[in-house]
Parts: C-alpha cells; structure tokens; sequence
C-alpha cells in the first residue's frame, strides 16, 4: 500500500491563471489604477516576492466591487496564492502560519463557491482536510477532530470530491531525517470482528532526500482491527515493511486502541515506535512458495530476541 497521492500548488499554475486573465480587455471593466494595482500585484508574486504580492491581493479584494468583473479574477489569484501559502507553512511544520492561512483560504473559497464552478467548491474540503493537519500539528486534537467531523458529514452525503472520497490525510511531522504522514479511512469499524482485515489509520514513514522531501517508503504502521473478543481494545498497531532492510514486520500488542481512538496517544505513540526503534511482538515472513491451494504462505511467530 503506497502513500495515497498528494496535491500540491505551484506558482507557476498561477501564472497559467493570469495568463488567462489577460485575455479580457480589463479596463472595460473599472478605474485604471485599480487595475495598474493588480498587474503590480502579479509582477510581485513573478518576481518571487509572494508575501508582498499577496498583502496586495488582499488589499485589491476589500477595495473591488463585487460587481465588478476584476473581482472575480482577484478572488482566484488571491485564493491560490493563500493556499500556496499554506502548503508551503504545513510542508515545513510552520503550523500557526498554516493554520491562519488555511483558514483564510477556507474563508475565501467559500466565497468564490457562489461565483465560480463546481470544481472550485471542491477546493472547500481539501482545505478543511489541510486544516485538520495543522491542528494536529499544534496539538490541538479537540479543534482538529471538530474539522474532520465536516469530512466525516460530507463523506455521508456523498459529497467528497475524487482523491477525498475514501481517505484523507490528518496528520504530518519530521522527525530525525524522516517524513511521517497520518491517513485516516472513512469506513467504520466492521461489527464482526472475523469478517475481513480492516485498517482505520495508517502512518507513512518515509526517509527523506537532502531537501527533506519524501524518498523512499520504509514501513507503514497501521492501527489494525484486533481479530478477537475483548472489551479493552479494538485495534492493535501493526508493522509492514516496504523497502527498509533492518526492520522486522509484525504486530506491536503493547499499542492498542479503542474504537474512539485517542489520537494524541496515537501520534506520540508513532513517535515512540519510530524513534525508539520498537520491533513487533510477532515476527512475521512471507514464503515465497505456495501451500496446495495455491496460496502464499505467511508465517507468524513470536519475536523473542
């Protein structure tokens, strides 16, 4: 199972925005200076100066009519540079910036959802989704779970776009020279116990390039339902390798859950297991040969180095 695949926003689609915006003859549309404000606007945000480019934006939206047709190209340009803004703040764990700014942006899209098309309104839950991260990055699980309950309604509606439809990710942070990203599944825990493998949360561990972007996927983590009877816990954290060479794959029963998981022990958890080095209570091999009905052949044992 790969890292479900991410989205990111780069500047240079927004230059493709403003491209376009060039098309309309703008001064038809109101006074000269405000749109001598707006092309100042975009040469700061080409000449890489974003932060002084976006406060202009953000200055031209409180100043342009509504009803004007500048309005609506100012709207665009700002929202994608705030949303810019915010990745760039989550990706480097800066989350009270990426916090203000996916709020901001929330803010805005919710706005452009009256005036622009329906895949632009799907841009109100992927901030709801970034929003949830840093609140998990500030440790603020109680704010954070009241945003994912806005996915968990919408997913009920059938409203949840394409790539949010089935899962989402909650939660991301560096630790030593690797990246660690939380993913959360909509499916409810299943009644019988017995009927199939479920996983409700799996964590990514990733080691990482000289820049600090993802390399290669070493293991996952997965909070695993518990294939039995008990009252004391619903899930057990289970290890499965992906490229790493040193690691043994398997379950880890000293970390459980409840069926309401509590997620600050989750994530401190991830951080113990990770950094710690923690090796499962099972150690489980993968024959490369199959039994006679034709299946591969997984043996589990207990890990007793």
């Amino acid at each position: 199972m790969n890292l479900p695949k991410r989205t990111t926003l780069k500047v240079e689609n927004m230059r493709k925005l403003f491209l376009m915006l060039t098309l309309t003859p703008l001064l038809i549309f109101g006074q000269t200076n405000i749109y001598e404000e707006f092309y100042y606007a975009d040469s700061l945000i080409q000449n890489n100066q974003i932060d002084s480019g976006y406060l202009k934006l953000k200055e031209l939206e409180t100043k342009i009519p509504e009803s004007d047709t500048l309005y609506d190209y100012n709207l665009l340009y700002l929202t994608a540079i705030v949303s810019y803004l915010e990745s760039e703040s989550r990706a480097n764990e800066n989350f009270e910036s990426s916090l203000d700014y996916g709020l901001e942006a929330l803010e805005l899209i919710k706005k452009g959802v009256k005036r622009f098309d329906s895949e632009f309104a799907e841009k109100e839950y992927f901030m709801i989704k970034n929003i949830v991260v840093s609140y998990f990055g500030l440790g603020n699980y109680k704010k954070g779970q009241e945003y994912k309950s806005l996915l968990y309604k919408a997913y009920k509606k059938n409203n949840l776009p394409d790539g949010l439809n089935e899962y989402f990710n909650f939660d991301y942070f560096k630790l030593d020279d690797k990246n660690i990203w939380g993913y959360e599944w909509f499916a409810e825990l299943p009644k019988d116990r017995f009927s199939s493998s479920f996983t409700k949360v799996v964590y990514y561990v990733y080691s990482t390039n000289p820049d600090g972007t993802d390399k290669d996927q070493l293991y996952r983590l997965h909070v695993l339902m518990f294939h039995g009877d008990t009252k004391h816990f619903d899930y057990v954290m289970d290890k499965r390798l992906d490229t790493a060479t040193d690691e043994i794959s398997g379950t880890l029963y000293s970390f459980t859950y409840k069926k309401d998981i509590d997620y600050e022990k989750l994530h401190n958890d991830v951080i113990q297991i990770v950094k710690g080095n923690l090796q499962p209570d099972t150690r489980r091999t993968t024959s490369k040969t199959k039994d006679d009905d034709g299946k591969i052949q997984v043996n589990i044992e207990m890990n007793v180095d």
